[in-house]
Order: C-alpha cells, then structure tokens, then sequence
C-alpha cells in the first residue's frame, strides 16, 4: 500500500491575512484591532500585510467583500434547496437566521462593521451599503415569489425583526425574546399572506 505523502496546498499570503482579519474583527472589534496583531495571527509580518494591502481600511474593504461572497453562496445554496419555490426559500431563510441566533457566536460581519465604521466616508460604509441593498432586493423577490400581498413591507418587516432580534440576543442572551424569531417571523408572514395560511 502506498500513501500520498503530497502536502495540502496552503492557503495564500493574502487568504491568511483576510481571514486572521476577520477572526480578530469578530473577537475584538475592527477599532480593537491592530494590523501587526493581524499579521502574527496570520503568521506573517507586517511587510507581507501591507504588500497586499495598501491600508488598514483597505483590509477592511476586503472582509467585508469576502463576507458578502459567502452571503451570495447561501442564497444559491437556499434556491437549490428549494427550486421555484419562493415560500419554501422565504421560509427556510427564516429558519437558518433563527439557528444562526441560537448560535453562542451569534454575529453579522456587516452590522457589526456598520456600527464601528462611524466615518461616513470610509470605504467600508460603500461595501455595507451594496450589500444590504442587495440583500433587501432579494428578501422582496422572494416575499413576491410567497405570495406576500404587500411583498416590500413584509420584506423591512423581516429585516426589521432581525436586526432587533440580533440585539435582543446580545443583552438577553440566546434564551431571551430572540428564541422566538422564527415564531414572529413565521406570523408576519402569515399576517401578508394572501390565502391566509402558511404551509407547515
């Protein structure tokens, strides 16, 4: 028997880099968080950071366009999952907020970066901007796709209660009003149905 000794390609400078980032962004803040920090998690250098990035804000721009990306695999992920189906993909959307609520590590890249990133004209606010948007475009196909009777304010209803729900599990913890998302979110969208029901 023969065994492939051949070693697993490593991931690049700037992959460590993005991704010791992003650890550390969640850990300790974006503010909290200094690039020769970012460098030692990356098992790098700063010389190395900076080849790749020429600033702090630029490395941020990069976190937040690589967290969008994995946001665009779920939503592909959600239509497979469900095909032609927009309640099926409205409702299981639902679902994996909920379980992601639950979560001890319960975070959104986004809105954290939104509430540190007080400049109005830093670079990430553009990046944070364009996502949402495209995110709410989403959510209002798919209450459209449902059968929403009024599909633009079901979908900021949604938003609306996620975003509560994220604070609420920051200050009452994973037991508090936020376990009761997928409940609330599954009555707001039985209260714009058009036929009344909501399959189980």
């Amino acid at each position: 028997m023969t065994t492939d000794t051949r070693k697993q390609p490593r991931c690049s400078p700037r992959d460590r880099i993005v991704e010791a980032a992003r650890e550390l962004f969640r850990r300790h803040g974006i503010r909290g968080t200094g690039v020769e920090a970012i460098a030692d998690a990356a098992s790098s250098n700063k010389m190395t950071l900076y080849r790749h990035f020429n600033s702090k804000d630029e490395l941020i721009v990069e976190c937040l366009q690589r967290a969008a990306m994995e946001m665009d695999g779920f939503w592909r992920e959600l239509e497979g999952a469900h095909p032609a189906d927009g309640l099926a993909q409205l409702r299981a959307w639902v679902r994996r907020i909920a379980e992601h609520l639950g979560d001890d590590d319960c975070h959104c890249e986004m809105m954290s970066a939104a509430v540190q990133l007080t400049d109005a004209d830093h670079p990430g606010r553009s990046v944070i901007r364009k996502f949402k948007d495209a995110q709410r475009d989403r959510v209002v196909e798919l209450c459209r796709k449902a059968g929403a009777a009024n599909a633009e304010l079901l979908c900021d209803t949604l938003l609306l209660l996620i975003e509560g729900a994220r604070v609420a599990q920051q200050s009452s913890g994973v037991q508090g009003p936020s376990a009761r998302f997928a409940e609330i979110a599954d009555a707001a969208i039985l209260s714009f149905s058009r036929s009344g029901a909501v399959p189980k």
